[in-house]
């Protein structure tokens, strides 16, 4: 039985259409966006050696992200990832303020940066070594069995 026969010539065509349009838009490319950055009036309305960490929350909010080991600094990150079918997802657009603080609590600096100002920083996920090795439960108990002298546990009974 042909397909022909049962769909006019029209129609068939038609559906030829419709199934190709919907592959094609099958691998289009697909954008998300992710961060947040406070709008730029916004972040002229900051003064530095005169707002806070405080006026500086209730003027833009608090960022994500701070400084890793001292609160010296205020990270907004925002970007655009392009997904394109089977590809990996490519970061089109990226922009990063930087709002550093002196140690009292002042605004020291603000500092703007975009995707064509940075490198990938890949990074590292620092991990503790354990002293511990992965011994099972049963080579464990059969490695006691070395250990246990007879003569001094038959002499605790006494």
């Amino acid at each position: 039985m042909a397909i022909g026969r049962n769909f006019p010539k029209g129609r068939l065509r038609a559906l030829g259409v419709v199934l190709a349009f919907g592959l094609m838009s099958a691998c289009a490319a697909t954008f998300n966006n992710h961060g947040y950055i406070p709008p730029e009036e916004d972040l002229t309305a900051i003064q530095p050696g005169i707002d806070t960490r405080d006026s500086v929350a209730l003027s833009v909010g608090r960022p994500s992200a701070a400084g890793v080991i001292r609160d010296e600094a205020w990270f907004y990150t925002a970007y655009r990832v392009r997904n394109y079918a089977y590809r990996a997802p490519q970061i089109i657009e990226r922009d990063i303020v930087a709002i550093s603080f002196a140690d009292d609590g002042v605004v020291q600096n603000i500092e703007r940066f975009a995707l064509e100002d940075g490198q990938v920083v890949q990074l590292s996920r620092r991990v503790t070594e354990s002293s511990v090795r992965e011994i099972s439960f049963l080579r464990q108990i059969l490695a006691n069995f070395g250990r246990i002298n007879i003569g001094e546990a038959l002499a605790g009974d006494n």
